[in-house]
């Protein structure tokens, strides 16, 4: 769809450092945006990122970091590994502990043993630094991610008074599993990027904003 529609799309590959998770997303996506940028091959001012869960988490670190993106979609991102290191999975129960000290988020210690890598590699605490407007899509039955850390981001780009939403579709898990919501957050995603992106207007939903208790009536189509 959306190289049928104008958009060059970027898969980048992430060489990980144990203890930087933010760092090596950034010292690995910005030298490949700045290659293709080199070519010729994209506009350097309407460039977007979008990424999901981990991904999620990498593209709210690179906000904190560049201003190089136009619009950045965040899906179910991790934001405060303190907060994080001391959830659960919901489906499972199992802490999520392990994942911060041993696997996917490559931190190498706990909270109590690298107290700083926690506090640079989450994204919450330099949120003053964003200028990139955000989309955030966050479900309340997500399992693998608490919703809270969506809430957590959300809230404290409002309170920073940054340009940002937040999408959450009632009782979905990790990812929109309903044909409407699936349908629903793509047309969403592409008016949004479309805005940033392309000029097209605001539509509706962005510029007035859907209260929590209509929000199952004024889908985005």
């Amino acid at each position: 769809y959306y190289t049928s529609n104008g958009y060059v799309i970027f898969n980048p590959d992430v060489y990980y450092e144990d203890g930087y998770p933010g760092e090596s997303a950034y010292n690995c996506v910005m030298p490949g945006i700045t290659a293709l940028i080199g070519e010729g091959f994209i506009d350097p001012d309407r460039i977007g990122a979008q990424g999901h869960s981990w991904g999620g988490y990498q593209v709210a670190y690179l906000a904190t970091r560049t201003d190089m993106f136009a619009a950045i979609e965040s899906g179910a991102p991790v934001v405060n590994m303190f907060s994080a290191y001391g959830g659960i999975r919901w489906w499972t129960g199992l802490n999520r502990s392990f994942q911060y000290e041993h696997t996917q988020s490559r931190i190498g210690g706990s909270i109590w043993e690298e107290p700083l890598r926690y506090f640079e590699t989450s994204p919450l605490f330099t949120m003053d630094k964003v200028t990139t407007p955000i989309l955030i899509m966050h479900n309340d039955q997500d399992g693998h991610v608490p919703w809270y850390q969506g809430i957590e981001y959300f809230i404290a780009l409002r309170r920073l008074q940054k340009p940002v939403w937040m999408l959450n579709y009632t009782g979905e898990p990790h990812w929109p599993q309903k044909l409407k919501n699936k349908k629903d957050f793509q047309i969403r995603l592409a008016q949004f990027f479309g805005h940033y992106l392309k000029g097209e207007p605001m539509p509706e939903w962005m510029e007035e904003g859907v209260p929590a208790v209509e929000k199952d009536y004024k889908l985005g189509y």
